[in-house]
């Protein structure tokens, strides 16, 4: 199993660690900081010992990375992971704001049932099934999100079921959602945004997120 450094410590951007396994152009390592896509939160981009990864995903509770064919990496060698810091950042502010206006959604709009959702580093957003536009209601959404995210609360993110790698977020009254993404410490550093509805298809609405410092 990979120890999920960024999980104890989501702003840490480099750490040494050794080669677990090695098969052709897949490598796996005792521990990282590299965070692989999943819960629509695209991978990290870095490096393992100096080599660019290609691709990341998850295997179970191990993480598998994919490098050039010609990476030369051995199991058992020590190894230097980094990760482009600026990335993973506006990643991280776009997760919680994406997270919070959901949570936001689910409450206002009756019936509204999330099914997709991607979080990439220009943009987040998220799908959901439901029999009406959300227009009317997407100001009170925006406005009750931005006031949780200047109120600058502290974000709590831990493990409800270490054994099974499940885990959570939780902003003090008002919620606890089930999520293995990497957090921010405190709302406050999402900063202000800016939300935009798309309509694809019938009975389904797109919300979705921008970082209006980009």
């Amino acid at each position: 199993m990979t120890r999920k450094q960024f999980w104890s410590d989501p702003y840490q951007t480099e750490l040494l660690t050794r080669v677990r396994r090695v098969e052709g152009e897949r490598v796996w390592l005792d521990a990282t900081i590299f965070y692989a896509f999943s819960g629509g939160q695209e991978s990290d981009s870095g490096s393992i010992g100096g080599r660019p990864v290609c691709a990341a995903e998850r295997q179970g509770r191990d993480i598998v990375y994919t490098l050039a064919p010609d990476h030369g990496l051995q199991a058992g060698a020590e190894v230097a992971v980094k990760i482009d810091w600026p990335r993973r950042y506006r990643l991280m502010r776009l997760h919680f704001a994406a997270e919070l206006v959901l949570e936001l959604i689910c409450r206002q709009a009756a019936g509204a049932e999330k099914i997709g959702a991607h979080i990439a580093e220009d943009k987040a957003r998220i799908d959901f099934a439901l029999d009406q536009a959300i227009t009317a209601l997407l100001p009170a959404i925006a406005a009750e999100a931005q006031r949780l995210i200047d109120a600058d609360l502290p974000i709590a993110s831990a493990f409800s079921d270490e054994a099974a790698e499940r885990r959570y977020w939780e902003l003090p009254g008002f919620a606890r959602v089930p999520c293995g993404g990497t957090h921010l410490k405190r709302s406050g550093e999402v900063g202000r945004i800016a939300l935009k509805r798309r309509n694809v298809g019938k009975g389904k609405e797109r919300v979705e997120i921008y970082l209006l410092d980009a």
